[in-house]
């Protein structure tokens, strides 16, 4: 009798086709939606606020100071466990608790909106100032429960998948906080312009309500176990059992699963994205330098947008493929390529073949960088404190880069005023024009800031592999 012939189709050939068509599901689209509607507060402070105050004669101490209406961003950890563990009346009946809190937080968002529209800088600065941070704290708000709903919904081979499908809706909003609402104020008025961004967050409500209702999970076991632990009951033994649930026990689920390798994991989280947050800050001064208003546009607002894009759903459809650890390697060393390619981007001056090359390459690693570590960040979760948890994550990823950022500007200074030092090993260099000639060893040392979260991630690969408590989800992964 002759053997069973084999299948004719091979493993790679339906992986690959897997992973494009995970990004034709409904709730791949649902999360494209949702994922416009995230960005809309950041992007409306990031990208319109200081161009509509600058328009209304604010001062630039002033507009400085608005960046603060971003920090709830940073500390969304906070009142993370709220939104893991409160049922809201009525709403969760109807909604669940992801959906209803995410309509909760858009409600918010709309109400800020429609302050800002009414409001006049010149004289309600105050004012306008408290509906920011209505928007911001409405809107880190909403990520919670987004990012929530996401890992709980979808299965986690797919979530590469979903975070590119949520970083396209991200890019898009940035198009039209960038370039649509400023053109809008420009042929009729900023309220006009504030009124039509407002109005996006309807379709954020929208994919609200047509987003399925993931399977629900919280933590009253443990809030018995806390109970029982601390010999109280009654309210008082309900109130500090809820808090333990709430706020220590995701805490200590995480570094359960992972003992002090978690220590690692947290680091190296915070490290992985840091070439890309301390080059940035320093990124559009330095084009500034060789290139004109209209030609860092077309490269940077309208080639770079594009290129981050197909980078974010390159980088899901590679999580699908080839898994979540083999795809930050490559993202991380596309990272370390991308900064490379400004120091010759800096050395070159007024190139805009190299010029595109340079944020060719910059945008579309960090596109797959983003999503890869994004996905590394929603595999560690617990069902029980999935928002809690990474929350904590993604507020602690771009917290080191931001802090180390926001003095990038002194090491260019640096570099410059010790031109002579850096021609011995970078020939060339010193002969370059001086208000350039600092940029071109800040991108080498930015690229050399990946290297400690490349070993970092090594070593991580390595305990992971080789835990013997290592959680399911992390095994298939990583074998």
């Amino acid at each position: 009798m002759s053997a069973a012939p084999r299948a004719s189709a091979p493993e790679p050939v339906s992986r690959t086709r897997a992973a494009l068509q995970s990004y034709l599901k409904r709730r791949t689209a649902t999360m494209l939606v949702l994922g416009a509607a995230c960005g809309l507060p950041l992007l409306t402070i990031s990208n319109v606020l200081g161009l509509w105050l600058t328009d209304n004669g604010v001062s630039m101490t002033d507009i400085g100071l608005f960046a603060y209406t971003l920090l709830p961003y940073s500390f969304k950890f906070v009142w993370a466990p709220i939104l893991d563990q409160v049922h809201l009346p009525v709403l969760h009946r109807l909604l669940g608790k992801r959906r209803s809190w995410m309509l909760v937080a858009q409600l918010g968002i709309l109400i800020a909106f429609a302050g800002l529209c009414f409001s006049n800088p010149r004289t309600d600065l105050v004012q306008v100032a408290l509906f920011a941070l209505l928007l911001g704290f409405s809107g880190a708000s909403q990520d919670i429960s987004v990012d929530a709903w996401r890992i709980e919904i979808a299965p986690r081979e797919e979530q590469g998948t979903m975070l590119g499908a949520y970083q396209l809706g991200y890019r898009l909003t940035a198009l039209a906080t960038a370039a649509l609402t400023p053109y809008i104020a420009q042929l009729a008025s900023w309220r006009t312009g504030l009124l039509f961004l407002g109005c996006l967050i309807f379709l954020g409500m929208g994919a609200t309500f047509a987003a399925r209702r993931p399977p629900e999970s919280d933590a009253a076991e443990q809030v018995d176990i806390a109970e029982k632990k601390l010999h109280i009951r009654g309210r008082t033994g309900s109130a500090l059992g809820w808090f333990y649930a709430a706020v220590v026990a995701p805490f200590v689920d995480f570094f359960r699963q992972h003992r002090w390798a978690g220590l690692l994991i947290l680091v190296m989280i915070g490290t992985y994205r840091l070439p890309d947050f301390i080059m940035g800050t320093v990124a559009r001064p330095m084009y500034r330098q060789s290139f004109s208003l209209v030609e860092i546009g077309t490269m940077s607002g309208l080639v770079g947008v594009w290129v981050t894009i197909a980078g974010a759903l390159l980088g899901g459809f590679f999580v699908f493929r080839l898994g979540i650890m083999r795809s930050l390697f490559i993202g991380l060393i596309a990272v370390i390529a991308g900064n490379l390619t400004y120091a010759l981007l800096a050395a070159s001056g007024h190139n805009l073949a190299m010029f595109a090359i340079a944020i060719g390459v910059e945008n579309l690693a960090s596109g797959f960088a983003g999503t890869a570590l994004l996905a590394y960040m929603s595999s560690l979760t617990s069902a029980a404190f999935t928002a809690t948890q990474y929350a904590l994550f993604s507020s602690f990823y771009a917290l080191p880069g931001k802090l180390i950022g926001g003095v990038s500007g002194v090491f260019v200074d640096w570099f410059a005023h010790h031109r002579s030092i850096f021609d011995t090993w970078l020939p060339g260099t010193g002969g370059l024009p001086g208000n350039v000639v600092g940029f071109v060893p800040f991108f080498i040392a930015t690229a050399s800031a990946g290297i400690p979260a490349l070993v970092l991630l090594v070593l991580v690969y390595r305990l992971e592999t080789r835990a013997p408590c290592e959680s399911i989800r992390q095994q298939s992964e990583l074998r």
